[in-house]
């Protein structure tokens, strides 16, 4: 039922396109109620053109076929971003209706729609997609991505993340057709090897950023192929790739000179030789980790505190079981002047001294951060962060089950 004030003053006083541009900045639930207060706020709450961004991630449970249906239908050509993310509710046939209406979508989450198979065809009717993000949507193969890439030749992001039947075909497939690629996340593509990730490098010169962990197969071929062919990359994230060595990340380094992130925990090969080398080649380094690393040594440390990204660009370093660091890292780190986390957990050779002396190089009460730090390791914490920011200290102690700061 609507009420009767369709010729309320704000009607009469606004015109259309203003009160449209008013009803531009609500989200889907204020929208949704707004509809229901008159006709004529019907009318503009429901006018496709302020639909344009629509995130369902909260009506996740109660996202079924029929309704991802309807908004393509009232949305039409205005869609533009859609997330659908953790909507299990949502096939094929929903989403090849979707395509049909919403040809002008750019923007599409479908992480964890595991309903998700290679009949989707979002080719068909998304020729501007940008970014796709089909994590965790085990059903596609080769075959999806195959009819994906050759629709949208304009994605510059790509999430697979769990996408475990993909295989090296698949990447041949986006290296050959999208090469305005900027982002791939492959985390967890079990079976991809070198051979599908060089053919990403040679095709998509302008990656900035890729996640491979977990993708246990790939080897310093991969390093070697990306400083050749990808000299913006900017994140980069093998984490468990146990086979790369120092000799991949040397190549890496010196010819990627644009790295800001690198996640290398557990690749248990690598030495202070690629510490070296980053703190020559990379100056915009702002996040490295290197847990479980146990062939770091405080020389290493030694040569990135005196790096170059070491005065204003290194925020965080993560040193979980690296056995072999001592407090001498640590005195090595007073040069980082904008780090801001370093993770020590079960580094068995940092002391509370050490600690103290690193913290004092800052503006900073030295007395019960040294003891609440004496406290987390005789409660057996899982994880001490020793915050650095502005002064101030924050000592973060995480346990199994919940946080305590």
């Amino acid at each position: 039922m609507f009420s009767n004030s369709d010729e309320a003053v704000i009607n009469k006083k606004l015109p259309k396109e203003l009160l449209l541009r008013i009803f531009s900045f609500l989200d889907v639930v204020t929208l949704c109620h707004s509809a229901q207060v008159s006709r004529a706020w019907n009318v503009l709450a429901l006018d496709g053109s302020n639909w344009q961004r629509i995130d369902l991630f909260d009506f996740q449970r109660d996202i079924e076929g029929r309704v991802v249906e309807n908004i393509s239908k009232r949305c039409g050509g205005f869609l533009r971003k859609l997330s659908l993310r953790g909507c299990l509710g949502v096939g094929d046939n929903a989403l090849r209706t979707f395509a049909q209406n919403c040809r002008n979508i750019e923007v599409l989450n479908l992480n964890g729609c595991t309903k998700t198979t290679d009949a989707t065809s979002l080719s068909e009717g998304c020729p501007l997609l940008e970014q796709l993000n089909i994590s965790w949507c085990d059903q596609v193969t080769k075959d999806g991505i195959q009819a994906l890439v050759k629709g949208c030749g304009g994605l510059k992001a790509l999430f697979l993340k769990g996408c475990t039947q993909l295989e090296d075909e698949a990447l041949k497939y986006i290296g050959a057709h999208c090469p305005e690629l900027v982002t791939l996340n492959l985390q967890t593509c079990l079976q991809i090897t070198d051979e599908g990730l060089i053919t990403i490098c040679r095709g998509c010169h302008k990656l900035q950023s890729l996640c491979a962990s977990g993708c246990s197969n790939i080897t310093d071929a991969i390093l070697n192929a990306l400083g050749q062919n990808c000299p913006r990359l900017r994140i980069l994230e093998v984490a468990r790739c146990s086979q790369l060595t120092d000799v991949g990340f040397t190549t890496l380094a010196r010819n990627c000179h644009e790295l800001e992130k690198m996640d290398l925990e557990e690749c248990v090969q690598i030495t202070d030789s690629t510490l070296i080398q980053l703190s020559i080649h990379c100056p915009r380094l702002q996040v490295l980790s290197l847990s479980h690393c146990e062939l770091i040594t405080d020389d290493g440390i030694r040569h990135l505190g005196n790096g170059a990204c070491a005065h204003d660009q290194l925020e965080v370093i993560e040193l979980d079981n690296c056995p072999l660091i001592t407090d001498a890292s640590l005195e090595h780190l007073k040069s980082c002047h904008s780090l801001e986390r370093i993770e020590l957990y079960d580094c068995q050779q940092i002391t509370r001294a050490g600690i103290k002396r690193l913290t004092s190089t800052f503006t900073l009460t030295i007395a019960m951060g040294v003891l609440f730090l004496e406290q987390a390791f005789n409660k057996g914490a899982d994880k001490v962060y020793v915050h650095i920011n502005e002064g101030k200290l924050w000592k973060h102690i995480k346990h199994k089950y919940q946080n305590q700061e």
